[in-house]
């Protein structure tokens, strides 16, 4: 059987690794001149100074099915990963700061509230078996049977009384469950931050799971990186699939799917180039994957969900290559992956409403990732590189929160914007243009022309709000993969599980094959 995989991002390398390893003939097609999608890592500043394009973070990885299964043949293959010991903190104007780590004790010391050293204890001794819960009801299929399977699960794991917490966590916003559980604002903004990884702004009903899931797995686990880059997994994939007898083609771009008969026969690539298949699993956003059907899929419900999928504000990338490390007011935030800049809850609803209505917004939220200190290969010798993703900003520019910028256009804006960004870090860590050795500022809009699945600088890939998200994802009756057309299957961040590193759908749909 000849499986034809669109797209090298994590989801489709990782159906077609897993499929590879069965006996499948795959290939798999890729329109850049290198694989990878959103897990690359590249010398985008100066030489010897390698950044990660798009995913830093490969906790989600390091814990998924298909690594539990496959991490001995991924080492094999070149696949090295980095403990962190202390994976984020939030970092105030005062020159305070909350941050979570794996060392005893550490994490509590930074709370100002003893209320909420007591409050956080308790939570993390819950945390096992909750987490457990939650995970099975993450990884399963989103069908009849799988879902049921969970629930119950879940229910006798937990019992009626823990069902019913966890059922208010799922459909709590962020603040919601941040404030009654915990006292402190620091310490609500800290761990709300987490929400906008999602998509979820704070009073976003369904947001709650996130900041609590890393906010607690990052003192009970720590977060993972990739040593010299997150494309350690590219590259380790990349040659499962070579190895088993597939191949991975770039500068392959697919024009559309050729159907025959009501099913997927192979595709036709930009030239004309006709590659038969007897599946193809598509690991495109929904956008993407009606453009590859011109005559649609035959459901007209379908073609209307993959329309009307809504995707999340968009996200703009600054990469620093730097003399030394930002010279942050609270020293200790040296020591962490990465720092999160959004001081209350409400600058946090606030950017995200400025992005929703097209405005730049006037203080972003911001995600300053330090592989460095964990990894420093990734720069010569005492150097270190910056990560910078500048949460919520409009794919459209209608306006400027700060009325400060007059231009529309993203080529004009984008370094004004950067900027005003950098400026916003030097207010926690004053001194910080002086170690700057180059930038490269990537807009949202550049983010998508050279990731089509990044939808206006969308690093998730569509909006995860409870109407879009589990059995609604992407549609509602194909959120395992499936689509009308038979033998042809999409998977990726726009399909559950969805966004993140753990490759649950191409994971999913390859078992499924």
């Amino acid at each position: 059987m000849h499986v034809i995989v669109i797209g090298s991002g994590i989801n489709g390398l990782v159906a077609g690794a897993t499929l590879a390893l069965k006996g499948r003939r795959v290939t798999v097609l890729e329109r850049l001149d290198r694989p990878g999608g959103a897990v690359r890592t590249e010398e985008l500043t100066l030489p010897g100074f390698r950044h990660d394009v798009a995913a830093m973070n490969l906790s989600m990885f390091a814990g998924s099915a298909f690594h539990a299964a496959h991490g001995e043949a991924l080492r094999r293959h070149g696949l090295a990963l980095v403990p962190v010991d202390r994976p984020f903190a939030s970092a105030f104007p005062d020159g305070s700061h909350v941050g979570v780590s794996t060392q005893p004790g550490e994490t509590t010391a930074s709370f100002a509230v003893e209320a909420d050293r007591l409050a956080w204890e308790a939570q993390l001794a819950r945390f096992p078996a909750q987490a457990a819960s939650l995970g099975a009801l993450l990884s399963t299929p989103m069908t009849r049977r799988g879902l049921a399977s969970a629930v119950w699960r879940i229910w006798r794991a937990q019992g009626a009384a823990g069902s019913l917490e966890l059922l208010r966590l799922l459909v709590s916003s962020p603040r919601a469950w941040a404030e009654r559980t915990f006292q402190d604002p620091r310490l609500q903004a800290a761990l709300c931050t987490w929400g906008l990884h999602l998509d979820f702004a704070p009073d976003v009903p369904g947001g709650a799971i996130f900041p609590y899931l890393e906010g607690l797995a990052g003192q009970a686990m720590g977060m993972v990186i990739g040593q010299s880059g997150a494309d350690t997994i590219t590259r380790a994939l990349v040659g499962m699939i070579e190895s088993a007898g597939g191949s991975v083609r770039c500068s392959a771009e697919v024009e559309r799917i050729h159907t025959e008969g009501g099913r997927a026969a192979g595709v036709v690539l930009a030239g004309g180039e006709v590659l038969s298949a007897d599946r193809v699993v598509a690991n495109l956003t929904p956008r993407r994957l009606a453009a590859l059907l011109p005559g649609g899929s035959g459901d007209a419900r379908y073609d209307a969900g993959l329309r009307e999928f809504r995707y999340a504000p968009g996200t703009m990338m600054i990469h620093l290559a730097m003399s030394d490390l930002p010279p942050w007011r609270a020293e200790a935030l040296r020591r962490y992956a990465y720092v999160h800049l959004a001081p209350r809850v409400d600058d946090l609803a606030r950017a995200y409403q400025q992005a929703s209505a097209g405005l730049l917004p006037e203080a972003p939220v911001l995600v300053v990732g330090q592989p460095t200190v964990f990894d420093p290969g990734r720069a010569p010798a005492g150097r270190h590189v910056l990560w910078i993703q500048v949460r919520c900003v409009p794919a459209v520019i209608a306006g400027d929160a700060a009325g400060r910028i007059a231009q529309r256009d993203w080529l004009d804006v984008r370094e004004a914007y950067a900027d005003r960004v950098l400026d916003q870090i030097a207010v926690y860590a004053p001194g910080l243009h002086d170690h700057i050795l180059a930038r490269r500022v990537v807009s949202p809009l550049e983010l998508e022309a050279e990731n089509p699945n990044l939808v206006g600088g969308d690093q998730v890939s569509g909006s995860h709000h409870p109407a879009q998200n589990f059995m609604f994802r992407p549609v509602w009756g194909y959120a395992d993969g499936g689509t009308p057309i038979r033998d042809l299957y999409q998977v990726g961040a726009s399909v559950w599980p969805g966004a993140g590193t753990g490759a649950g759908s191409g994971w999913l749909v390859s078992q499924r094959l």
